[in-house]
């Protein structure tokens, strides 16, 4: 039996992150198009409103791949005058090693920043480490190991002007085709959050979330639950509220293929005389 690779340390959990963030388009109003040319160069545009100050950010951003080299090109610009450039060269050099390179400069103000790195898979093992050049420099690292199921990884940030580690986490988890278990360990050890996600049935996934963090004055845990429903293959349902009395609904329908639309409300139970509700769309198109 052939051991799996397991996920990146960031993608532990991602069932149930995925179940709590994604489809819930509060707050703005969203449209991404996403083309693909006859030779594999995808084109995506990004705009987005802020429901509340009115700011409006956009981004166009496009990706080349050249799978006899294992290299993908990806250049954005941002309508913050931003210009983003990555390159990415797999299975180039070893088997499951990719190297990384990410650069950025704000033309304005002449800001600045070159990252680059590699990420290194294998069965049983994922790794990663970067170095933010102009930034310290740092060092970032995290790996994974995973055996039957059982994930367990650890993250840091090395800053070498001040000798010191600035940040660092642990994490374990358990994965089952139709559940997992996640216990992360945030924010330098100091914040604790639990993840459980369960797919019931082909129709119904669940899941709940629980956090704490001891350098806050509240002492208490913030308990979140929350559930997507397939009403057909073409659209679902989704729900969470939280021990605080937030109540997010979300609802996605896919009106052709390539044609997708989201709409997303949060409700403060504990202020519906008050503005403090949010409500928002999200609409993609591919082709």
């Amino acid at each position: 039996m052939s051991v799996p690779t397991p996920a990146t340390y960031s993608d532990i959990g991602k069932s149930a992150s995925d179940l709590f963030s994604k489809d819930f388009p509060v707050g703005s109003f969203r449209l991404e198009s996403k083309t693909t040319a006859p030779n594999g160069v995808t084109f995506t545009l990004t705009g987005q409103k802020d429901t509340k100050s009115g700011n409006i950010n956009g981004e166009l951003k496009s990706k080349y791949y050249y799978p006899k080299r294992g290299g993908t090109f990806t250049g954005s610009w941002t309508t913050n005058n931003i210009l983003n450039g990555q390159v990415e060269l797999e299975n180039s050099l070893a088997k499951g090693l990719k190297l990384d390179l990410l650069a950025n400069i704000q033309p304005a103000t002449g800001n600045r920043n070159v990252r680059g790195g590699f990420t290194f898979k294998q069965p049983g093992l994922h790794t990663k480490v970067y170095v933010d050049a102009l930034k310290g420099p740092t060092f970032q690292g995290d790996i994974v190991v995973g055996h039957e199921g059982f994930l367990v990884g650890s993250e840091g940030c090395y800053d070498v002007v001040e000798g010191k580690l600035t940040r660092y986490g642990v994490t374990a988890g358990y994965t089952h085709p139709e559940y997992n278990v996640t216990l992360r360990v945030t924010n330098s050890l100091s914040a604790y959050t639990l993840l459980y996600y369960h797919r019931v049935s082909s129709e119904i996934e669940a899941g709940a979330k629980a956090h704490w963090d001891s350098q806050t004055n509240n002492p208490s845990v913030n308990l979140e639950f929350g559930a997507k429903y397939f009403l057909d293959r073409d659209a679902f349902i989704k729900g969470k509220v939280d021990s605080t009395g937030k109540i997010g609904i979300g609802y996605t329908q896919a009106l052709r293929p390539g044609v997708k639309i989201s709409f997303g409300g949060s409700i403060d139970t504990s202020r519906l005389n008050e503005n403090a509700h949010r409500f928002g769309i999200s609409i993609n198109l591919e082709s």
